[in-house]
């Protein structure tokens, strides 16, 4: 990218789409259950169509949780109520299908193979896999710009349903932003494209007309729109069947949308409904973490952070960082600057992201990174200084 001029899309959706109805469960649940049981071990699914919820996986804790209570309230909080969006949070129906964690995949998380021979009690990741974080120097965030528009498109959405100022709004919708790089830095919007549920009352011409007004405008800076700027709104021409009823829905199916927007690789594995034993969330958590102090630290404008680990196993088996020509410092020597900066192990992780206080529920919309809007710790730049230190600089 460093000398091209490209056209980067990114989209983000928002809480009533049924992808993230089925996130926003999945993290409720974990919610429920940590706040009862900080060590609860829990892996839950969730899928959605035309009225039914199915509450699935694996889950052992000492907690007392009413899934199908949850849920409802889940779903009421997103708006699908009274029948209007054609799914119902008090008439649809909610089955659960939960099981407990698999005593062979405990065996190595309670002890780790590096301390088991001798009795230790180190955490082991929860999985294999490899996770990846990202950070750039595009927005103050330190995230890519087309994914940071979209979810600011997506938020104007909820935030003028939910006021009351755009009654025929109804809880389904994307939003997707392309923008042009001309040698690395975003110069301009090529294409918006927004789509939203709305009322059979509403015409597309006032649809598109208020959408334009009220959502695009106030949430796009101007100097990013031109003459040349497209615009789909609705292209379809109407959407008023949406969220369960339009599509189904299934946990971890918009993960893309959950990280950087496709900027940056990601290892496959979701985040929702998982606890921070599963390194799918918590090194992901941390890899960003790592990535978004090395900018913040200056020593690099874009980076890409892998870890990968192997089930019942604390090290990582790998750990790699990518800089794209932007750092100040070889990749290999940033690669040991992070070796000696972070403790890597899942418990370490866990304990210096506070993970299992952390409120998971949140961040199941809208994304898990470059939320200015929240508190989060993986998104702190408190490791920057050590970095800089380490580096000699």
């Amino acid at each position: 990218m460093a000398n091209e001029k490209i056209i980067f899309t990114s989209e983000s959706v928002t809480e009533g789409h049924p992808d993230k109805l089925c996130d926003q469960i999945s993290d409720a649940i974990l919610d429920a259950h940590l706040s009862q049981d900080p060590l609860a071990r829990v892996a839950c699914e969730v899928c959605a169509t035309t009225g039914m919820v199915l509450i699935m996986g694996e889950i052992s804790s000492k907690a007392a949780v009413d899934h199908a209570a949850i849920a409802r309230e889940v779903i009421q909080r997103v708006g699908y109520t009274g029948g209007v969006s054609g799914f119902d949070a008090a008439r649809c129906a909610v089955l659960v299908a939960l099981d407990h964690q698999s005593p062979d995949i405990a065996l190595g998380v309670d002890s780790a193979m590096e301390t088991r021979a001798e009795g230790g009690h180190d955490t082991g990741a929860g999985d294999q896999g490899m996770m990846f974080g990202y950070a750039a120097n595009e927005t103050p965030e330190l995230m890519p710009l087309p994914i940071a528009l979209s979810h600011r498109l997506t938020r104007r959405l909820a935030e003028l349903r939910r006021s009351g100022e755009l009654p025929f709004l109804r809880p389904d919708g994307k939003a997707q932003v392309s923008v042009e790089y001309d040698g690395g830095t975003p110069r301009r919007i090529e294409a918006i494209v927004v789509s939203t549920q709305h009322g059979e009352e509403v015409s597309q011409e006032e649809l598109q007309k208020t959408v334009l007004e009220r959502v695009i405008k106030p949430v796009i800076p101007p100097r990013l729109l031109d003459e040349q700027t497209r615009y789909f709104i609705n292209p379809t021409g109407r959407f008023v069947v949406g969220g369960p009823e339009g599509d189904s829905g299934l946990t971890g199916r918009k993960i893309i949308v959950d990280t950087y927007g496709g900027f940056a690789r990601h290892g496959g594995g979701c985040f929702s409904g998982k606890d921070p034993t599963k390194v799918d969330r918590s090194a992901s958590y941390m890899a960003r973490y790592i990535a978004k102090n090395i900018v913040a630290a200056g020593l690099a404008s874009r980076c890409e952070v892998q870890l990968a680990y192997a089930i019942g196993v604390a090290q990582p088996v790998s750990v790699l960082a990518e800089s794209f020509g932007t750092g100040i410092l070889g990749d290999e020597r940033l690669v040991e600057l992070i070796r000696a900066a972070f403790d890597l192990r899942p418990a370490a992780i866990i304990e210096r992201l506070n993970l299992r206080a952390t409120r998971y529920l949140p961040v199941a919309s809208y994304g898990h990174f470059g939320r200015v809007d929240l508190d989060l710790p993986w998104e702190g730049t408190d490791a920057a200084a050590e970095l800089r230190r380490l580096a000699g600089l």
